[in-house]
């Protein structure tokens, strides 16, 4: 019996402390209010970076350049969208007399049933070369 009351015993001064320690923390509570409100809105700032360290960071989305090849073929002859282009500076070069770093702008509109490519270079010179 003497190791039963024992027991009982330390169990009820275990249990003690954690009572006294509940009636502190209310009554520190209730007497700093000020500090209380403090202590939350630390706690929430805290709780707010740890969700935004928790957050996946985003991938930055890479741009992808289009890559364009055009062919133009007809009646045995064959034309990539770089032979046209070097022919128009060309014309633009020694036909217009202008030079190369001046050419901003070229629209080059193709008609294989004429043999010709009509071109609207830097918006307001225009014309034709065979092809």
């Amino acid at each position: 019996m003497d190791t039963k009351t024992e027991e009982i015993k330390a169990e009820e001064k275990v249990a003690e402390p954690k009572a006294t320690e509940a009636k502190d923390v209310e009554v520190k509570a209730a007497g700093t209010k000020k500090a209380a409100v403090k202590k939350t809105a630390v706690k929430t700032e805290t709780a707010k970076k740890e969700t935004v360290k928790k957050a996946p960071a985003k991938t930055v989305a890479k741009k992808v350049e289009q890559k364009c090849e055009m062919h133009i073929q007809y009646a045995g002859k064959s034309y990539s969208q770089e032979d046209l282009v070097k022919i128009a500076k060309d014309v633009w070069k020694y036909d217009l007399k202008r030079k190369v770093g001046e050419l901003s702008e070229v629209e080059l509109y193709v008609k294989p049933e004429e043999n010709k490519v009509y071109y609207v270079m830097n918006g307001e010179f225009t014309g034709s070369f065979d092809i």
